[in-house]
This record gives structure tokens, sequence and C-alpha cells, in this order.
């Protein structure tokens, strides 16, 4: 079975690092940007190539500088299929209305509940597998 390929994007560094250590125990590979101008770089590099690609963006909302919400904005710019997960403990109705708009596949309160979190990349990468075979 294929790895999950994740890209967390948040600038907590503490919680972040913790999360994706747990999530590389469970047999995902992960990266890690700790801002949106980071993320931006990241996946204009991994979005040139498909064996490096994301299969899935987990996005925090409010970092300083460049938020996640314009991180999604530039992101549907160049890609519309790349399934995205938002984290946040401070959106307000505003940032989910627009993730929404934008195509966001879950909006998740932050801290995730672990297994939950699990869950709802499984379910965005099978229904993006789902997507390629049908």
């Amino acid at each position: 079975m294929k790895r999950i390929k994740i890209l967390l994007v948040d600038d907590e560094k503490a919680f972040v690092d913790t999360l994706a250590r747990r999530l590389a125990m469970r047999k995902f590979d992960v990266e890690i940007a700790y801002d949106g101008a980071q993320a931006i770089q990241r996946l204009t590099e991994r979005l040139k190539g498909k064996e490096s690609r994301p299969d899935v963006l987990v996005l925090d909302v409010k970092m300083p500088g460049m938020d996640g919400i314009e991180v999604l904005r530039w992101l549907r710019g160049v890609d519309t299929a790349l399934p995205v997960l938002i984290m946040s403990g401070y959106s307000s109705e505003k940032d989910e209305a627009e993730a929404a708009k934008l195509g966001v596949a879950e909006f998740l309160r932050k801290p995730p509940e672990f297994d939950h979190l699990i869950k709802c990349i499984a379910r965005v990468c099978e229904k993006k597998s789902g997507e390629k075979e049908g």
C-alpha cells in the first residue's frame, strides 16, 4: 500500500513537530512548513513533479505573515485537486466560509483528536483515489 504524503503547515513549531512525529509513527510521509511563504515554496517545488507531490495538505489558518486562507487561495489558483484539511483554534465564520468556497475537504478544531485527523486524511485520500479511477 502506498504511503500517504502529507504537507503540514503550522507556525506553532512544538505542536506541528509533535504531530509530524505521531503521523510518521503511523507510517505517513510527513513534510513540514512553518509559515505560509514556506508552504508555497514547498508546494511550488512539489507540484512540478508527481513523485514528491503531497497527497494532502493540512493547513493552519492563523499564522503571521501569510495566513492559511491566503495559502489556500494561492493553491487553488495552481491546483484545484489537492485535498486540503484546515486546522485552527482561532478561526472565524468568515474563515470557514472562505475555506469552504475554496474547496477545503474538512475544517478541524485545533488541536484535533488524533484518530479523527487520521480518519479525515484517509477519507480525503480515498476520495481522491476514487475520482482518479472513476
